[in-house]
């Protein structure tokens, strides 16, 4: 593994990235899952079980939701690989990419993680994971049977592959449906809606009927005292941070911006007056009390605000459908796709995560075959079928649709984005956590009033942009 002291700083930068969660995504259509059943088999694990050799693997995970799931997978490998068993760790996100960063450090990372694309170009960079072309090669894996657009995202630019892909996540509007019932509101309102950061259009228009104050005022009414709000017709679901996946992402890409000028980029555009404009009006629009204000997301955190009636809708991503819409959960959700913005379309971060195989796995091959099972229809179905998460296999995606639709939980809103190609890609960049440091900071203050976007970003666009030229 490489130890020079660029490989060490870059691993140190991960500590600074907060990118959203994860989750965890192509911009195009399904595609037939063709072989796919037979290409991305368990394979050539067959020498391996020959020798006899006892191999313990390693594998990390963050999200909990999805753990019982591969439990089951690694059940059904071990079965089939008898020499081969696999431990599951999951953390909590942020203990996970702390406690990441500090195992490549030291070399013990696990033999395979869930990675995110948000990560893995730095980790990339810093030489600490495996290629995988070698291994796909010999084993005649058809990369073509994932969502169109998956493979590619795992892919530097020399064209080494570090990761299979595992699942695709799009952004959706989740609305409490009670309390749009409560202001006169529909589905089909929201399914319709429009937005601008004029006025914020008819979007804009079903976010103050739905904010109600103190004293039962709703936000489209005559006497509305923004000042003292009971609940926030739009919640954001955490900090806004350089890339905004569950926040500002969709509307500011609806208004025309790109984060970065394509994978691997060596310019961005944080200084596009569309952006700026999309984050003042969020800015202006916590101000006047229709969006919960960022002090309260950060300490009671925007999704609990949700679920405990604080705010009535915010958008968040497709991983957390199971959550908020779960037998636990006493709210009443449903969900629609992101309102139409002044390009003429709606707009949704698509992120997808992978497996790779780090450094420091002892045996890279056993690593490969738990790799290649859960990059599988065999793992992936499973999962699927968890209702969790959306595989990057369509057969598996459609698993998960009939498990959502079984439990009653119409999810259209979400893989509406990649059947009509309104998706975006998450950016995928080696300075990632260097962006997150010059502009989380600068939105946070636009957010909390301490200044006007047009004001302030462009010195954060100056540093991005000479960060990704050094």
């Amino acid at each position: 593994m490489m130890k020079s002291w660029r490989s060490l700083l870059a691993l140190l930068l991960v500590f600074g990235l907060v990118a959203a969660a994860c989750g965890s995504d192509s911009d195009d259509t399904a595609s037939d899952s063709g072989d796919a059943a037979e290409s991305t088999d368990s394979g050539d694990g067959d020498a391996m079980e020959d020798s006899g050799e006892a191999v313990a693997l390693d594998y990390w995970l963050w999200d909990g939701n999805q753990q019982p799931f591969y439990e089951e997978c690694a059940t059904a490998f071990t079965a089939e690989n008898p020499n081969i068993t696999v431990t599951i760790s999951q953390f909590g996100w942020g203990d996970y990419w702390d406690g990441l960063t500090a195992a490549f450090a030291s070399d013990t990372a696990p033999d395979v993680f869930t990675d995110h694309l948000a990560r893995y170009p730095e980790f990339v960079e810093s030489g600490v994971l495996v290629s995988l072309n070698d291994f796909v090669e010999r084993d005649g894996v058809d990369v073509g049977n994932y969502f169109p657009g998956l493979a590619e995202l795992w892919t530097s630019p020399d064209g080494e592959r570090f990761g299979l892909p595992k699942d695709w996540d799009t952004i959706a509007v989740v609305l409490n449906e009670d309390m749009m019932t409560d202001a006169g509101l529909s589905i089909d309102d929201f399914n319709n809606a429009t937005w601008n950061p004029q006025d914020g259009g008819t979007f804009g228009e079903l976010i103050q009927a739905m904010t109600v104050d103190a004293n039962g005022v709703r936000g489209n009414e005559d006497g509305f005292d923004g000042s003292n709000v009971a609940v926030y017709g739009f919640g954001l679901e955490g900090n806004f941070g350089a890339f905004g996946q569950t926040t500002f992402s969709a509307f500011a890409a609806s208004n025309g911006w790109t984060a970065v000028d394509g994978v691997w980029a060596d310019s961005a555009n944080y200084d596009d007056p569309a952006l700026a404009e999309t984050i003042q009006w969020f800015a202006d629009w916590i101000e006047a009390g229709y969006i919960t204000p960022i002090e309260d997301v950060q300490s009671l955190g925007g999704t609990t605000m949700f679920q405990t009636g604080q705010a009535a809708s915010q958008t968040n991503g497709s991983w957390m459908i199971s959550t908020l819409s779960g037998d636990a959960t006493e709210v009443p959700v449903v969900y629609a796709p992101t309102p139409v913005g002044p390009s003429g379309d709606r707009a949704s971060m698509f992120n997808g995560l992978a497996d790779s195989i780090t450094q420091s796995a002892e045996n890279p091959d056993a690593a490969w075959e738990w790799v290649k099972y859960m990059a599988s229809p065999a793992c992936q179905e499973v999962v699927g079928g968890g209702a969790v998460v959306f595989p990057a296999i369509p057969s598996a995606t459609a698993v998960a649709q009939e498990a959502h639709a079984a439990n009653g939980v119409d999810v259209s809103a979400f893989t509406t984005h990649v059947d009509n190609n309104t998706t975006f890609l998450f950016p995928i960049t080696d300075s990632g956590s260097r962006i997150e440091d010059a502009v989380g900071p600068v939105m946070e203050q636009v957010l909390r009033g301490e200044g006007k976007a047009a004001d302030l970003l462009p010195a954060a666009a100056e540093e991005v942009n000479a960060a990704l030229a050094g």
